[in-house]
């Protein structure tokens, strides 16, 4: 067998065994209705798309969130505001990026809290898809801090609604 042959057996086959991953579809956020609410304000989250997050369950089921801030209250305390869903049963979780308007996994998202930037419910998580767009954002906007999923408590969260 030629260099030239195994070589370009080993490119094809590299094509063939990337090509589901790269015709993969992205995953479906789900889109509130008209006359959705948010499961810890009650505000219709529709009139706040540029700041919309998303829990989805494994069952499809989805809860919409006017924000960052409520969102996290839900995931902090899901059966305060949900009892016939698990948390264990969930399946997605989005936020609504600032700067691209699109939706982005949560757990990879970071957040500036104590921004010039309010939300619907006033100050809030505002969600970013790099540590650099957050870094810059930090500066621009004289936020306070920067954090990542994983950092952001119930006790932030209280913070945030007494400011």
């Amino acid at each position: 067998m030629s260099r030239v042959f195994r070589r370009r057996l080993l490119q094809t086959l590299a094509a063939v065994m990337w090509l589901p991953l790269a015709l993969a579809a992205p995953p479906l956020v789900p889109k509130p209705g008209a006359m959705d609410l948010c499961p810890v304000c009650g505000m219709l989250v529709s009139k706040y798309p540029n700041w919309l997050a998303v829990v989805v369950y494994k069952d499809g089921h989805a809860h919409f969130f006017d924000g960052a801030k409520d969102f996290f209250k839900f995931i902090a305390a899901p059966q305060k505001y949900d009892t016939t869903h698990r948390s264990d049963a969930l399946a997605a979780l989005w936020v609504t990026e600032f700067y691209g308007l699109t939706r982005i996994d949560a757990r990879r998202a970071y957040f500036v809290i104590g921004s010039d930037v309010l939300g619907p419910m006033g100050h809030e998580l505002v969600p970013l898809e790099s540590e650099a767009d957050a870094r810059d954002f930090l500066k621009e906007h004289r936020g306070r801090r920067l954090l990542t999923f994983d950092q952001v408590t119930p006790e932030i969260l209280g913070k945030l609604d007494k400011e």
